[in-house]
């Protein structure tokens, strides 16, 4: 069983920058890959960016490619998502997410606002 527990959502303007952090236990953390997905507002949930059990490997969706950047600390349990260049429509709530053994486990989410 893995828990993970998201934080660092808050306002912010356009063009601002804000960091997430994903704090996992249950499992061995340094086994499995991590991710982040997003929920606006009467939209369905998005894939934004994962990254590979070692950190070698990231991948990123579209609409952040290139303002965006996925990270992990294997020692500290612990996976970030820099966010840089914030647009409006990046406002949603952010989750985290394992899928491990056929499973999928997700954070409760953190919500992020973007104001123009």
């Amino acid at each position: 069983q893995v828990q993970l527990v998201e934080s660092g959502g808050q306002l912010v303007q356009a063009g601002g920058s804000l960091r997430l952090f994903c704090a996992a236990s249950g499992g061995t953390f340094s086994s499995y890959g991590m991710g982040w997905f997003r929920q606006a507002p009467g939209k369905e949930r998005e894939y934004v960016a994962s990254i590979s059990w070692s950190g070698a490997n990231t991948r990123y969706g579209d609409s952040v490619q290139g303002r965006f950047t996925i990270s992990r600390d294997n020692a500290k349990r612990s996976v970030y998502l820099q966010m840089n260049s914030l647009k409006p429509e990046d406002t949603a709530v952010y989750y985290c997410h394992v899928p491990l053994w056929g499973m999928d486990y997700w954070g409760k989410g953190i919500l992020v606002t973007v104001s123009s």
